[in-house]
């Protein structure tokens, strides 16, 4: 009787199986919206302004950035010796040629030894093909430490 329990469970479980395998392995594949592409250039754009920054790597920061976007960054870095900035984003609006990347950050700056932790959410403007950073509105993480 047990033996029987047995079978018929693992005959179950393999029917089961193969009832997955058959209705998952084919199907349509859906074709990624162009808002959904122009949201990934703007989260890759925001890690690459991130990480230039951490590197203070000027060059990709002006590269990554429109002139008016450039001056203003550049012009609210401050110094420090390490930095470790996370950014998490939000919400992304998109307009026409215009987007506009919420993102929520944190950040801990050390200078001459004294160690600043910060938080705060930034919106990011973002314009043009392929885009670039136009502006930062609200808690810019760039002008830390304070």
């Amino acid at each position: 009787m047990k033996t029987l329990k047995l079978k018929n469970t693992l005959i179950f479980i393999y029917l089961i199986t193969i009832l997955l395998l058959v209705s998952c392995g084919k199907g349509e594949v859906k074709q990624v919206s162009q808002e959904a592409k122009i949201a990934q250039e703007a989260f890759g754009l925001a890690e690459t302004i991130r990480n230039a920054y951490i590197k203070n790597d000027i060059e990709t920061l002006e590269r990554s950035s429109t002139k008016d976007g450039y001056k203003e960054l550049i012009g609210a870095v401050k110094t420090f010796d390490t930095a470790d900035l996370t950014f998490t984003p939000i919400w992304v609006e998109i307009e026409d040629s215009k987007v506009s990347l919420s993102v929520s950050w944190k950040g801990i700056w050390i200078v001459r030894g004294k160690t600043t932790e910060e938080r705060g959410v930034a919106i990011f403007l973002l314009e043009g093909r392929p885009l670039k950073l136009a502006k930062v509105l609200r808690e810019n993480p760039f002008r830390q430490p304070e």
